[in-house]
């Protein structure tokens, strides 16, 4: 009887190895799909009913109501624009930012307005805020903007406030460096910089930033840090209109 005990006990482990094998075999070729199929058709009773119809309902349902959110933000968008485009005399045209390089984002953009639509290199270009640069470059159907937060970019401002004068030059961001003229200037923080009349490249009276901070201790000058009131990090749309740049005085 023990020998049969012992027979029947190698034989089971036989057995039981031979089918750990199988399942592991089945498992490899499968790639577990036998255990996901069990799995789902053990659960499938705990689960809810769903409806394809509705989920795809749902689904365009939401679409449609990111779309729409879209659309306002877009209307809203151009009212600011065309209640920009209304102020001043200046014939002023829109354009929609169609390129930015992300290695490029504080310097420069690419609008959708070239030499047809009578843009021309040096035109002004505003946007909801106040100034954001000047037409560099023009395509026939494109021109590409020098973004005033360009390290590069010089421009000439004054405080509406105290009238003191000063060089604003791009840092790469949103903000941007004051270096004024007159040594003790009266300048707060709050004051609303706009740009000169003594500047060469814009008009005067756009409005570029606010004072954010002070260094009267700066070297060469007094400084300030403005930061500008155009969104330069989130243009959607811009305006571009011509400026006649002063002409040199004979010398």
């Amino acid at each position: 009887m023990s020998r049969l005990r012992q027979w029947r006990r190698k034989v089971g482990g036989l057995l039981l190895a031979a089918l750990a094998l199988g399942a592991a075999l089945s498992l490899r070729q499968t790639k577990g799909s036998l255990l996901v199929e069990a799995y789902t058709r053990l659960t499938a009773p705990l689960r809810p009913a769903v409806n394809p119809e509705e989920v795809l309902r749902q689904a365009a349902t939401r679409e449609l109501q990111a779309l729409v959110a879209e659309l306002q933000h877009q209307n809203r968008e151009l009212r600011r624009l065309l209640q920009l485009a209304e102020q001043g005399p200046q014939v002023k045209i829109p354009a929609a930012v169609v390129g930015r390089s992300a290695d490029h984002w504080w310097q420069q953009l690419t609008l959708d307005r070239g030499s047809r639509q009578g843009i021309k290199v040096g035109d002004v270009v505003v946007a909801p805020g106040g100034l954001i640069g000047r037409v560099e470059a023009v395509t026939p159907s494109s021109s590409r903007v020098l973004l005033i937060s360009d390290p590069t970019s010089r421009v000439g401002v004054t405080l509406s406030r105290s009238r003191q004068m000063g060089i604003l030059r791009g840092t790469g961001s949103q903000e941007a460096i004051l270096d004024f003229f007159d040594k003790n200037p009266q300048v707060e923080v709050g004051d609303v910089v706009v740009t000169s009349g003594l500047s060469s490249l814009y008009p005067a009276g756009i409005v570029v930033g606010t004072v954010r901070a002070i260094n009267l201790d700066a070297s060469p000058a007094p400084q300030a840090t403005v930061e500008l009131s155009a969104p330069l990090g989130f243009l959607e749309w811009a305006l571009v209109y011509p400026y006649a740049q002063p002409a040199a005085s004979p010398s």
